[in-house]
Formats: structure tokens, sequence, C-alpha cells
């Protein structure tokens, strides 16, 4: 009766927290380059099963009929780097990639990575990130731009009024998914450099939004809510069972 009453209440604390990367994600929706975070259920752990149960003359008589579940557990968290649609915006400073790449980018805490690319230009004439971090250029220095039209090619070449300022740096990786760890919520790490030369091309006046899907979301937040709520209802109905069986005991 223990073992059922932990089992469901271990459903419910992995309902809980699929709750909240739902939650990250469905808030995350609108954000240009996000990822979503996926995650699974597995099993936590399996007792053997043996017959008859209890004490015995020796281990000679015991039985074994299978093995007993003892609850589940969340899985690590996954990214899913699949790209997500681009969406024209017409702003000379907002580049999209289309392809595997990432965009480097300078933070306090070292070089990061990000999808998001919506750039502007800051005081001091530097290519910044809406957070305001430095973005790269090939050879890993911050990109300085003088006043006058942007322009960049596909390959990543930045031109002001015609001229060659510098070229975008782009990074890319064979797996991203074991490669790279999320730093915040739009930014990656990595422990290692760059591990492949297809960056893909660069498209300006695009971003590419979010690859979560609302609508597939909000059907996986109330599958996760049903769940939560029938694990609830079954460490109810353990605990009920619990009290009956300490009641009739104390008869005895």
């Amino acid at each position: 009766m223990i073992k059922g009453l932990y089992a469901a209440a271990s459903a419910m604390l992995a309902n809980l927290y699929r709750q909240g990367l739902l939650a990250h994600n469905i808030a995350n929706v609108d954000t240009p380059g996000f990822k979503q975070v996926l995650t699974s259920l597995d099993e936590f752990k399996e007792t053997a099963m043996i017959y008859p149960p209890g004490p015995t003359a020796g281990w000679a008589n015991l039985s074994w009929i299978g093995n007993f579940g003892l609850g589940v557990q969340t899985a690590s968290e996954i990214t899913d780097f699949l790209q997500g649609g681009l969406r024209h915006t017409g702003h000379a400073f907002d580049f999209a990639i289309q392809g595997a790449g990432f965009f480097r980018v300078q933070t306090p805490d070292g070089e990061r990575y990000t999808r998001d690319g919506r750039f502007y230009r800051d005081v001091d004439g530097n290519l910044v990130t809406v957070d305001g971090y430095q973005v790269l250029d090939e050879g890993g220095q911050p990109i300085n731009l003088p006043e006058g039209e942007l322009s960049i090619s596909p390959a990543g070449v930045i031109m002001v009024n015609g001229q060659t300022i510098a070229r975008l740096g782009l990074a890319a990786f064979e797996d991203p998914s074991v490669e790279l760890t999320r730093d915040g919520s739009n930014y990656f790490a990595a422990e290692g450099g760059p591990t492949s030369d297809a960056v893909g091309t660069v498209v300006q006046g695009y971003l590419e939004m979010s690859n979560a899907n609302p609508a597939q979301l909000m059907t996986q937040m109330i599958a996760v809510a049903r769940a939560y709520e029938a694990a609830q209802k079954m460490v109810q109905t353990q605990d009920e069972l619990l009290g009956k069986a300490i009641s009739s005991l104390g008869t005895f």
C-alpha cells in the first residue's frame, strides 16, 4: 500500500515539473530564436515480486513472478533545435539564419551562441544584441559600425554604404543537443568550439520565430494537468486505504 502511495506521489511531482517546462515554452512562443525544452517520463525504480511473499523456509521456495514499478521520474531536459519559421520585419538590423548556425556573442560569462537576431547599433557604434551583448565577427572581435546604410550578404559579410566592414561570426555544431547547454532562455554555451562548418546563410530583415507550437503546447498542458489530477486522486485513495488498514489492525 505504501508503494502505491509513493508511485502516485512520484507521478504528481513529475507532472508538476512537466507543467513548469510547458509554461516556460508557452511564455516564449513569441520570443525570436527560442528553442523549446522537452522532457519525458522514465520509470523511477523497479522491485522484484516474489511468491510466496514474506518469510519462507528458504530461498529455494521463492518464485520470481515479475517486477513492480515504484513510480516515474522526469528524464533529462532536451532542447529541440528544430528551426522556427522566419518572419519578415523589414528592419535592417534584424538577422535570421537559414540553416543550423548560431550567432556568436560576447557576454560577461564568456562567448555564447544564439539564434535571436534582434540586433542594433549602440551609442558606441557596436553591433549588439537586444540584451546589450556585443555581436562578434568571424575572428571573435566586436563589430563596430559607422553611420550609414547597413546591408549583409547571405555569407554574413556586413557592409555600410557599400563598404565591407566585417564578416558576421557564425558557429555550428554537429550535435547541438549534446554540445550546447542552455544559459538563460535564449543563449547557449559550449565547452569546446564549433564542430561544424554548416552555418547556413544569413537573411536580413527577418527574424526566426520560436519553434514552440502554441496549440500543441496547450494540448500537452491539458493532458499533463489531467495526469496530475489522476495521480492526486490516487494519492487520496491510497491514503484512505492506509487509514482503514491502520484502523482495522487496531481492533485486534
